[in-house]
């Protein structure tokens, strides 16, 4: 089944709009990506994406070329928007959707009466009512299913990603995909819309169970993570190998530990189990336990760091002369994405207590962010030749060939098993 729609239009050309615009535009639908910043959208014009994701690139490339995918910076008319921007938390934790509000007041003007609005950035449970509220303030002219149900000019509905960076573009087609629809007409305009590309079976629920699931499923794995987090915590303590640890723990039939890391990093399972923290305080004591662990490792990191520049200088080597190797940025393997990185936490810190000099490999980036100003990006071969201490933050593919590297005044710290 496919839907009539004839031009689709994402507000958000980051790591989900910009993929998300590019399967519509490759089932031959006109696609309308919309951002306010205006390199990206230059760049996408020239047929080339400004992240990293494989196969994005070729499908971007050839639905510009074909016709089927432009950018702007402004909102436009279409048959259906998708939103698709960031909603981190301010403060302590406070959820921030005012990215959410401000691409709902864009694309208002420009509504019309059929059309369809789907949110797709992990939101707190009601968001997707919230938003309905603020078109509909902004629009009076126009009927939206909280005013009229299924009689609604407008039709709203919430379809969270549940994508692997790195693995984008497959997953995007293949998973299964949780419809919520505001109300059944909502769902089945969703619904007909992904089917355009979505090969996996789309589901109907609610908008606020489809919200909620969302969340659900990185708090699962953020408090799985934790568990192995605290694992390697204790293992540490206790003089055992975690990762051998591990690999004998899981010979049992029912028994499936995750591998433990440097905390938890990424726009999804590092902030969206707050959302429901906040909104379920008493009720959330696991999950909130679990982001405490993953939110406390990378304090761990840095206590390994000062023990081996403690070490050192007993040794006789002045601070100011030890080198560090810090193997890894981006927040998980292969991918350039910064965001919420325990990484650069963990680099930030060691800026600030210890005089050591930095040497920041991050493969898949050209240029480091703002907040790690004063450092600079070094070459994997220099960095592994200088450094008295390697850290392994992120377990990219060339860091692999690191045991025939490592030489025996070396120290390593190994946060992600690659060791």
């Amino acid at each position: 089944m496919t839907t009539r729609t004839t031009t689709v239009s994402v507000i958000g050309l980051g790591y989900i709009g910009l993929p998300t615009a590019a399967a519509f535009a490759s089932r031959k639908i006109n696609v309308v990506g919309v951002d306010v910043n205006a390199r990206v959208v230059e760049t996408i014009n020239r047929g080339s994406i400004h992240i990293v994701e494989p196969e994005l690139d070729i499908v971007v490339r050839a639905a510009v070329t074909e016709g089927y995918l432009r950018a702007t910076t402004r909102p436009e008319q279409a048959d259906a928007f998708l939103i698709a921007v960031p909603t981190p938390f301010k403060g302590e934790h406070v959820p921030d959707v005012s990215y959410v509000e401000s691409a709902a007041r864009s694309i208002a003007p420009v509504l019309k009466k059929g059309d369809l609005v789907i949110l797709e950035s992990t939101s707190p449970v009601g968001t997707t009512e919230q938003m309905a509220e603020w078109l509909a303030a902004a629009r009076p002219d126009l009927s939206f299913p909280g005013q009229k149900g299924e009689q609604s000019d407008i039709r709203i509905a919430y379809c969270p990603e549940r994508v692997l960076p790195g693995h984008v573009m497959r997953e995007l087609v293949e998973n299964d995909r949780v419809i919520g629809g505001m109300t059944p007409a909502c769902s089945a305009a969703a619904a007909a819309l992904y089917k355009n590309f979505v090969e996996g079976e789309c589901v109907v629920t609610s908008a606020r169970t489809a919200e909620m699931c969302k969340l659900t499923e990185n708090a699962f794995r953020d408090v799985n993570i934790a568990f192995a987090n605290e694992l390697s915590l204790i293992c540490d303590k206790q003089g055992i190998n975690v990762w051998e640890l591990i690999a004998l723990a899981n010979r049992h039939p029912r028994v499936k530990i995750l591998k433990p890391g440097p905390g938890v990093g990424g726009h999804c399972i590092a902030v969206d189990p707050w959302f429901i923290v906040h909104s379920s305080p008493k009720e959330a004591q696991l999950i909130h336990a679990a982001r405490l662990v993953n939110d406390g490792k990378p304090s761990w990191v840095v206590e390994q760091v000062g023990r081996a520049v403690e070490t050192l200088k007993q040794q006789g080597k002045n601070e100011n002369a030890i080198k560090v190797a810090i193997l890894g940025l981006a927040f998980k393997p292969d991918i350039d994405d910064l965001r919420e990185s325990p990484a650069v936490a963990i680099t930030l810190k060691l800026n600030r207590m210890f005089r050591t000099q930095l040497f920041l490999v991050e493969p898949n980036i050209e240029t480091l962010p703002e907040s790690l100003k004063g450092n600079a990006l070094s070459n994997y071969d220099e960095a592994m030749a200088v450094a008295d201490i390697i850290l392994i933050l992120v377990a990219h593919r060339p860091f692999h060939t690191l045991s025939g590297k490592v030489r025996s005044h070396q120290m390593v710290i190994d946060c992600v098993g690659v060791m």
